[in-house]
């Protein structure tokens, strides 16, 4: 036998990208679905947390120690980067807390760092965003969290509707993610962004958008195209504008 057919001359170069995840992340597939053919995702988890998702739960998930521990177990497979994919444990102790958290991944050995909010900052930034609506599955006390965050952005939340979920929320469909982000929706918000790595968005994404005629931003979606960006890769999915940010 031969072996002459352009099959054998792969596979292609791998470019990974490292991902500590929250222990009850369940949307490993959503992430893969932005990302083109190259991209390996290598998974690393923090540890369980007999918590609900509470403001308690973010600040366990963002331990740093933790985190440094996971960026550790992940640099013997080379990521090119490593990103923190957790909204909440990403914008829990405000901006400042997020670019610690990005430091301390670089501090544990990874080329570059990623978290979720920080993905979300870079964005706002680019998009020229002052006013906002906000979409969480979570209780009233975090979602006011994020509020704070966007604050130091010099973002106004103009709206924020949340689920008051304390667990499963990978179990959300897109119907009840759609009814809250036109919810949310107000003519003074320039987009809208759905807060949370374990909340079902992507096939949502264009048909919200075409309808609402503004940006709507995932967390799953910002993070792993901001990886992107770093790589010098295409951006791959769903998002009208981000395309714009991230170099598609």
């Amino acid at each position: 036998m031969e072996l002459t057919g352009v099959e054998f001359d792969g596979p292609l170069a791998q470019r990974g990208i490292g991902v500590i995840a929250p222990f009850d992340l369940a949307l490993e597939r959503e992430l893969w679905r932005w990302a083109p053919l190259e991209v390996t995702f290598h998974l690393a988890r923090t540890p369980f947390e007999p918590l609900p998702v509470s403001l308690e739960m973010a600040q366990r998930v963002s331990d740093v120690a933790a985190l440094q521990t996971a960026t550790r177990e992940l640099l013997g497979v080379e990521p090119e980067v490593v990103a923190y994919l957790c909204s909440s444990g990403s914008f829990i102790h405000g901006r400042d807390g997020e670019v610690a958290l990005a430091d301390a991944i670089r501090a544990a050995g990874a080329p570059d760092a990623v978290t979720s909010s920080g993905a979300l900052a870079e964005a706002v930034t680019a998009l020229g965003l002052q006013r906002i609506s906000v979409i969480t599955p979570y209780d009233a006390p975090l979602t006011d969290r994020l509020v704070a965050f966007l604050g130091e952005l010099g973002v106004e939340v103009v709206t924020a509707q949340h689920l008051g979920l304390g667990g499963g929320i990978w179990r959300v469909n897109y119907r009840t993610v759609a009814e809250l982000v036109c919810a949310a929706d107000d003519p003074a918000s320039e987009a809208l962004f759905v807060s949370c790595t374990n909340l079902p968005t992507y096939d949502i994404i264009d048909p919200l958008e075409r309808d609402l005629g503004k940006p709507v931003l995932t967390a799953n979606q910002l993070t792993v195209w901001s990886c992107l960006d770093r790589l010098g890769l295409p951006m791959m999915g769903p998002g009208r504008w981000l395309g714009e940010v991230f170099g598609r």
